[in-house]
């Protein structure tokens, strides 16, 4: 059991401190020689990204976003694969990715909001799931062009999705729905905005446009 705890520390540490390397972040420092938190929302994440810089290197802030991910949850399931909690591993590492990455020490505490983590969690740990949350967040932001409500229900369709493809196992449903609902608490604001009607839509060319 001591092996075990010390393996989920560890689990939680590296997946934290992965979490801490923010794609956003990254490339607006080294590429642009500016700070994407200081544009638009203030957020790190890709649509304010998109927002501030067009959509020439977003695919590169997805990749390291989600590829920090997927290091950190098959580290996780790696871990504790040999006590018979791969995928126990896998979510927790997952959680703590996702805090790395919405709340980064080494960023003051200012980072995303973990739509893109949260969607490589649910590649790595069920690709079926991870294809329909896809799926439904890509529909929404096409026929609303609300890019925080296609994240609100994509953060939803993980923890729904995962509770089915997983029933019954509450170490790794427990990590996961708080994954969730750290989501949905960094989303927040935009959740208030939405329902009060004022919310800003994406646009899908590379000026965005006035709402």
């Amino acid at each position: 059991m001591t092996g075990l705890v010390w393996r989920c520390i560890v689990t939680a540490l590296v997946a934290y401190f992965l979490g801490n390397l923010n794609g956003a972040i990254i490339l607006s420092s080294l590429l642009e020689k500016d700070d994407v938190r200081t544009h638009g929302s203030g957020n790190a994440g890709l649509t304010n990204y998109v927002r501030s810089y067009g959509y020439s290197r977003t695919g590169l802030v997805i990749l390291i976003d989600m590829g920090k991910t997927v290091l950190a949850c098959f580290t996780g399931g790696l871990l504790l694969e040999s006590s018979g909690y791969y995928l126990e591993g896998v979510a927790l590492a997952g959680l703590f990715v996702s805090l790395g990455h919405d709340l980064p020490v080494f960023q003051g505490f200012r980072g995303g909001k973990g739509i893109l983590c949260g969607w490589a969690i649910a590649m790595v740990t069920d690709w079926r799931v991870g294809l329909a949350v896809i799926v439904l967040f890509a529909l929404c932001v096409l026929l609303t062009r609300y890019v925080s409500l296609g994240s609100c229900l994509a953060a939803l369709g993980v923890g729904v999705g995962m509770t089915l493809s997983c029933p019954g196992q509450i170490w790794v449903l427990v990590p996961l729905w708080l994954t969730v609902f750290l989501a949905l608490f960094m989303h927040r604001g935009n959740i208030k905005r939405l329902l009060q009607g004022n919310e800003r839509k994406i646009s899908f060319h590379h000026k965005e446009e006035k709402q």
